[in-house]
């Protein structure tokens, strides 16, 4: 294993059942593999907020891997910005996430995805953008 921070690991950053299914290589390039410190060092942050460990369902996602899930053309993912998280034992992706909204977390990006999983992402210029996509679409949090 190859710790990025004491709780997060590349491995862990990159896995992809999806890349592992379809035999689809999934390794960082070097910019992208500095994004990846830049946002361990952000999740550690969220972990130390919620008090409990978080689980990645999705980091680093090279573009062949982000195209098939059904990624958004510019991702964050595919740099290496960006991570969804949930955080059961703290509690639901929507607590997860206005935890992370009300904290002082320098995070780009934090969006409640379908009441399901918590999308974070962080950048060299942190827009502290609040979000929430669901069926309806994509709007700001709180409208």
């Amino acid at each position: 294993m190859t710790k990025l921070t004491e709780h997060f690991t590349l491995e862990e950053m990159c896995h992809s059942q999806t890349a592992i299914r379809e035999g689809v290589d999934n390794t960082p390039d070097p910019d992208s593999m500095s994004n990846l410190l830049s946002t361990a060092a952000g999740l550690e942050k969220v972990r130390e907020l919620l008090g409990k460990p978080i689980f990645i369902s999705s980091g680093y996602r090279s573009p062949i891997v982000n195209k098939r899930v059904g990624g958004s053309n510019n991702s964050q993912h595919m740099v290496g910005q960006a991570a969804d998280i949930t955080c059961h034992s703290y509690g639901t992706a929507k607590q997860v996430a206005q935890a992370i909204v009300e904290s002082d977390i320098l995070f780009d990006q934090c969006i409640l995805e379908f009441d399901s999983w918590c999308h974070i992402s962080f950048s060299p210029t942190p827009r502290r953008q609040s979000l929430i996509i669901d069926s309806e679409g994509a709007r700001l949090w709180g409208t």
